[in-house]
């Protein structure tokens, strides 16, 4: 009979299951052990060293990086392990902005509460770091290095999960810290707003920037009439700030919430997610019959679509052309409702309840207003931010009475509900693909073979003939990988599903943070229930959704009208702004400029190999009185690097050997 090894932790025989490390063996044995810098999600990387045990034989170790073994003795809380983890968090703390009372992580902090946890009474050492300045350049980011603990989490998120990269180490010993790319402010790197970062940050060091002060504002003036969506993910996640399950559905306690707080109508994004499957799906289906601008990726997700846009503006043709649900939202909401409530447009503000940190940039691109600079959407606020509103206006939300959303634009199916999830927008697109394609009623509206938190899943369907194959992915990492694989000519896929966040918007960075990897199973449970709450699941079946296109858009899905009210385009995004990068030859004398294109579309077609190669060509060949070489960002050339610029000469699909003949036959001329 086969037996599972064991090992023994503070006194008690435990089975060794598979776990990866000493962490996840404490874990199970319900022992929490502190730690910042580990995540399951992530690699192991041990840099905190909070999470120390001793293992007889072995001495202190850190759980996190050690593998169990059958017969280990170890111990978790000795009195030089204790004391090892409050001298740690001692100094953590003699550096730290002492502003807890106001930090937005405020009660959520992980500094905050292990600190409590070893029993932290005092902070013996004084402060050695200086006053950093704040960084708040971003839209939807605030960045505060003087709370930067250096765990490492948020850079191995952004590169690992994200596969971006914008947040790395810098420095050595005491002047190490965490900046974006060339010390730069986070709005001038190639952050895609996506806030992973801010979501894995145990301290207030990166958190979403607020707009509560701005939304206040417009609630209290008599003048405007104030108005807010619901996002779908948000339902699912708000009860958990007010000590509610997770995925517990809150969508009646938020509206009667919304309406203490003065706003004077609630609707439901769930609305417009309709209206993008309409909108979305038949293009598709244009597509897929006619054979081109295939694959077909969802543009649902601001962070997806930006990064796109900064990594792979090649791709750009093969987005949907639909507008996010949010934005359709904004556009319908500034046509109808003046009318409906009797104001100006101008004095109509739309606040959206998202889950995401994206969100708030999407909404402030130019794209996005009107002729007179009117948006589409005025402010962002993200489930967090709605929990400290609630909570400042002291509403008891576990105590409210559930109410209705209102109407036109509260009405909604339970397709434009599983939005939220990943794998919701395939689902929901298909419950009208179907119906459209085989032209019968679909009676079975759950498709479960899209469905699931895996972090790339393949679905096939054949539908009376037309075989339409689907890819549904999460995290930018995934997505990159796709796009090589359509680069290479290797893609199988019609229609491709990209969500920024891992498991899609439940787990956004507005979201509260995630203690448990089971609340997002939670989460999107949540979702698919709230899905049958309601008597209608297709997109199509939403009767004030036909209304609104025969009295706004001629009665036309697709049309015209639904185009230019629903529909975007999408551009280039420069990368890193800002000066170049001078490696050799910068002085007074006049020399031939040499610049080579290092952002992020030409550095993965080899621009770095390049850029050396051509520094050790022009030193090699004692040209360094005559040549400066530079790196810089970017020729707007990102599908055919990389680019190199010899004088005024720019060449793209650069080699080294290209590089050397137009130097030399520059040179030639200046003699």
């Amino acid at each position: 009979m086969d037996t599972k090894p064991t090992l023994t932790i503070d006194g008690r025989v435990i089975a060794i299951e598979g776990e990866r490390n000493v962490l996840e063996i404490a874990r199970k044995a319900g022992i929490d052990i502190p730690t910042f810098c580990y995540h399951s999600e992530l690699s192991i990387y041990g840099a905190c060293r909070l999470c120390l045990v001793e293992i007889e034989g072995r001495g202190i170790q850190t759980s996190c990086s050690t593998k169990p073994e059958a017969g280990m003795v170890i111990h978790t809380h000795t009195t030089e392990i204790r004391k090892m983890r409050k001298i740690a968090l001692e100094l953590l703390l003699a550096n730290h902005e002492q502003n807890c009372p106001s930090c937005p992580k405020n009660t959520t902090c992980r500094l905050q509460e292990i600190a409590k946890k070893v029993g932290v009474t005092e902070v013996r050492y004084k402060p050695t770091a200086p006053k950093q300045k704040i960084d708040d350049s971003s839209l939807s980011i605030l960045r505060d290095p003087n709370k930067c603990i250096l765990c490492g989490d948020c850079v191995r998120a952004c590169r690992e999960i994200q596969g971006v990269g914008v947040l790395d180490f810098a420095g050595r010993g005491a002047t190490s810290c965490v900046l974006p790319a060339f010390g730069k402010d986070l709005a001038k790197v190639e952050c895609v707003n996506c806030g992973l970062c801010a979501s894995v940050c145990p301290t207030g060091a990166l958190t979403p920037k607020s707009e509560i002060e701005a939304v206040w504002q417009d609630i209290e003036n008599p003048q405007k009439k104030v108005v807010v969506q619901i996002a779908p993910a948000v339902r699912v996640a708000i009860g958990e700030a007010f000590g509610l399950p997770a995925g517990s559905v809150e969508i009646g306690r938020m509206v009667a919430a919304l309406k203490m707080l003065g706003f004077d109508q609630v609707y439901d994004t769930s609305f417009a997610a309709d209206m993008t499957i309409l909108e979305e799906a038949e293009e598709f289906i244009s597509r897929k019959l006619k054979g081109e601008k295939l694959p077909q990726f969802t543009s649902c997700c601001p962070a997806w679509v930006k990064y796109a846009e900064q990594f792979a503006p090649d791709m750009l043709d093969l987005l949907s052309s639909c507008k996010s649900p949010q934005q359709m939202f904004g556009s319908v909401a500034k046509k109808m409702l003046p009318e409906l409530l009797g104001c100006k447009k101008e004095d109509l503000v739309v606040v959206s309840l998202m889950p995401c940190t994206a969100k708030k940039f999407e909404a402030k691109r130019p794209e996005f207003k009107d002729e007179n600079s009117l948006p589409d959407v005025d402010h962002v606020l993200t489930t967090q931010e709605l929990a400290r509103m609630i909570d400042e206006a002291g509403i008891r939300f576990a105590d409210l009475e559930p109410q209705s959303l209102d109407m036109p634009l509260g009405f909604k199916t339970g397709a434009g509900v599983i939005f939220g999830v990943t794998g919701g927008v395939t689902e929901a697109a298909l419950r009208y693909a179907v119906e459209k394609l085989k032209g019968v009623k679909l009676t079975n509206v759950d498709f479960q073979e899209v469905r699931g938190l895996e972090g790339v899943r393949e679905a096939e369907f054949d539908i009376d003939g037309t075989k339409i194959s689907i890819a549904i992915l999460h995290s930018l990492k995934n997505a990159g990988a796709i796009i090589q694989q359509i680069r290479d000519g290797k893609c199988k896929y019609d229609l491709i599903e990209v969500m920024a966040c891992p498991g899609g918007c439940i787990s956004g960075a507005g979201q509260p943070i995630l203690r448990d990897l089971l609340d997002k199973k939670e989460r999107a449970k949540g979702l698919y229930a709230a899905d049958k709450m309601v008597q209608l699941h297709k997109s199509q079946d939403n009767h004030i959704l036909k209304e609104c296109y025969d009295k706004y858009m001629n009665g036309e899905i697709g049309g015209h009208v639904a185009h230019q009210l629903l529909h975007t385009t999408y551009h280039n995004r420069r990368r890193i702004l800002g000066e170049t990068v001078h490696l050799f030859g910068e002085g007074d004398q006049k020399r031939l400029a040499v610049s080579v294109c290092v952002g992020t579309s030409c550095f993965i077609r080899g621009s770095q190999t390049l850029l050396r190669q051509i520094v050790d060509f022009v030193d090699g060949e004692g040209l360094s009185d005559k040549v400066e070489v530079e790196a810089t960002f970017c020729f707007e050339k990102c599908d055919r690097g990389p680019t190199v610029q010899v004088g005024e000469v720019t060449i793209e699909k650069c080699t080294l050997e290209m590089a050397k003949q137009a130097i030399q036959a520059q040179l030639a001329t200046l003699k």
